[in-house]
C-alpha cells in the first residue's frame, strides 16, 4: 500500500504543476492585452495632440480666409466712394469701412491667440510622441518576454501532460479513479499526511482507528470527515496537538 500512496504522491505533484502552469498561461492573454492597451493608450494621446494642432491650423486658416474677405469688402468700399457723389452715402460707407477693419482687428488678436495654443500644441506633440515611443518600446519588450514565458510553458505543459499519462497509467483504475474525483472536489490537496493527530487537508482530528489504521498501511484510508486520502511517515508527529 505505501508504494500506492509513493505514486499517489508524484502523481499529485505533477498534477499541481499542470494546474499552476494552466493558471499562469490563462493569465497571459489578458496579461499581454492589458500591455497592448497601455501602448494604445499612449498612441491616441499622440494622435489626440496631432489633431489638436491640424485643428489650430485650420482654424487660422479659417481666420486669414475672413480676413481676406474683410480686406476684399474694404477695398470694395473705397472704390465706391471714389464713385458716389453724395455726402452720406461716403459717409455710410466709411463706416462700412471702419467697421470691417474693426472686425480684422479682433480676427488678429483671435490668429495671436491661435498661434500662442500652436505653440503649446507643437509641445505636446513631441512630449506625447517621446512618450507614446517609450511605452511602445517598453511594451514590445515585455510582451517578448511574455511570449518567451508562454512558449516555455506550452513546452512544460506538454511534458508535464505526458508524463502525468504515464504516471496515471502506473495506478491501478480504482485508486486512480478515487483520487481524481476527489482533485476535481477538493483541489491540489488529495492525498495528505497526519499532523498531531489531524487530517493534513481539512484539519479535523482524526480518530484513533483511523490513526492506527493509517500507520498500519494495510488499505488505502480516508478522512472520515473529507474523504482525503490519507499518508503516514515515520517523521511525522502523531500526537494530538495541546
Amino acid at each position: 500500500m505505501q508504494e500506492i500512496i509513493e505514486k499517489l504522491l508524484v502523481l499529485q505533484d505533477r498534477d499541481r504543476k499542470i494546474s499552476r502552469a494552466t493558471q499562469e498561461l490563462a493569465h497571459i492573454g489578458p496579461e499581454r492585452e492589458s500591455l497592448k492597451a497601455k501602448a494604445a493608450s499612449t498612441q491616441n494621446s499622440l494622435d489626440a495632440a496631432k489633431l489638436r494642432v491640424k485643428q489650430i491650423e485650420t482654424e487660422r486658416k479659417q481666420r486669414d480666409l475672413e480676413i481676406e474677405a474683410k480686406k476684399a469688402q474694404i477695398e470694395k468700399y473705397l472704390n465706391q466712394q471714389l464713385l458716389t457723389r453724395k455726402n452720406e452715402e461716403y459717409k455710410a460707407l466709411t463706416h462700412e469701412i471702419e467697421m470691417a477693419k474693426e472686425v480684422i482687428f479682433k480676427i488678429e488678436d483671435a490668429e495671436i491667440v491661435l498661434m500662442e495654443q500652436a505653440e503649446v500644441a507643437q509641445k505636446n506633440v513631441v512630449t506625447a510622441a517621446a512618450e507614446a515611443a517609450a511605452a511602445k518600446k517598453l511594451v514590445d519588450d515585455q510582451i517578448g518576454q511574455l511570449n518567451a514565458r508562454e512558449e516555455n510553458l506550452k513546452k512544460d505543459f506538454a511534458a508535464l501532460t505526458s508524463d502525468r499519462a504515464q504516471l496515471a497509467a502506473a495506478v491501478d483504475d480504482s485508486t486512480r479513479n478515487r483520487y481524481e474525483r476527489i482533485f476535481k472536489s477538493k483541489g491540489e490537496n488529495v492525498v495528505v499526511g497526519i499532523e498531531h493527530s489531524a487530517c493534513g487537508g481539512c484539519h479535523m482530528k482524526l480518530p484513533a482507528q483511523v490513526v492506527t489504521s493509517c500507520r498500519g498501511a494495510a488499505e488505502l484510508i480516508t478522512c472520515p470527515s473529507c474523504g482525503r486520502i490519507l499518508y503516514y511517515a515515520r517523521d511525522m508527529i502523531l500526537t494530538a496537538a495541546e
